[in-house]
């Protein structure tokens, strides 16, 4: 057993609840699968109902850039943060980065590996650095349920056996 197992032990409740207890305003029904990086203004980040946000995310609410020219004293009180917003029913995909002021819009997709640093609308797949709109989820799901085997007929490499996501409870993230 790791190290990170062990402290995971000794802190009760769910990756949501600790979020709370840290500040952050987290739905029922998330999924989230490894604690991200809160910064130091985890009071600026809400997070909607059944909204899963894979491993190594990092949630951004205060830029740290301006230390650069902060000395100066026309630049001395120039400080760079706002919340970040994850609206109900989203998918954050694994080593997502969401900058300061973001808010992903409901029923919304961001693809893994992805830095958001503009807002992603209502219904949108988005991914990329930075991450642009793609698709919408109507035109995902229809490129997804194209490749996937039919199940329902027993047919592809899995038979009658449903695809395992590694999503399930207990392997890979908790829910709130």
């Amino acid at each position: 057993m790791s190290v990170i197992d062990r402290i995971k032990r000794l802190l009760p409740g769910t990756i949501a609840q600790r979020m709370r207890r840290a500040g952050c305003a987290v739905g029922e029904g998330c999924q989230i699968v490894q604690m991200p990086p809160l910064g130091s203004e985890p009071w600026l980040i809400a997070i909607g109902r059944h909204v899963r946000i894979e491993r190594d995310c990092t949630l951004v609410t205060h830029d740290g850039g301006t230390w650069v020219f902060r000395d100066q004293p026309e630049y001395a009180h120039v400080i760079y943060y706002g919340p970040i917003r994850i609206l109900d029913n989203c998918h954050i995909g694994k080593r997502v980065t969401i900058m300061p002021g973001v808010t992903i819009g409901p029923n919304a997709i961001v693809e893994p590996g992805s830095i958001v640093t503009k807002d992603v609308p209502a219904g949108a797949v988005a991914q990329g650095n930075p991450a642009r709109v793609v698709a919408t989820i109507q035109e995902y799901a229809e490129r997804y349920r194209s490749l996937s085997p039919s199940l329902a007929q027993g047919q592809g490499n899995q038979g009658d056996r449903p695809l395992s996501t590694g999503a399930e409870k207990g392997r890979g993230g908790e829910e709130s």
